[in-house]
């Protein structure tokens, strides 16, 4: 793994020069929520991810030791991508942020909201249990 140098020792700083940009975090939620694993789904989003900054930032995101690729096992052609425990450890960020973000009520669809409001209360009412039970889940081998 690639050591990045960061512009100061703060430890926020830091984070963000890993993660900070707008589309590393909405990958990792895409991985870690929804549970997408390849090329195709991540950039099938709603945001609307050009192809070429996907590729970039899944390579960073492998570089660093957040994501791995690896290959389907039935088609060579195709990578599926999951979190190490590191990204899985970036989870209590993303569902602290859409908490943040639904008490604010920061212009919210209303499909979105179905779709992460009710990881997020489960989140709320009892974190220690709910990361370790998505601990779990992401140690099941990933069925494509």
């Amino acid at each position: 793994m690639i050591m990045k140098k960061f512009r100061s020792d703060c430890p926020i700083n830091c984070a963000l020069d890993l993660v900070g940009d707008k589309w590393t975090l909405l990958i990792m939620r895409d991985m870690l929520v929804t549970k997408k694993q390849t090329f195709k789904e991540f950039s099938d989003s709603d945001e609307g991810i050009a192809t070429n900054i996907l590729s970039n930032r899944l390579a960073l995101l492998e570089e660093h030791g957040i994501i791995t690729k690896r290959k389907l096992p039935n088609n060579k052609k195709s990578n599926i991508y999951a979190p190490t425990q590191r990204g899985i450890d970036l989870l209590p960020i993303i569902l602290e942020m859409a908490a943040w973000s639904f008490g604010h009520r920061a212009n919210l669809n209303p499909d979105m909201l179905l779709t992460h409001q009710a990881s997020v209360e489960l989140y709320q009412q009892d974190k220690v249990a709910f990361l370790e039970q998505f601990n779990r889940e992401f140690d099941e081998p990933v069925i494509v």
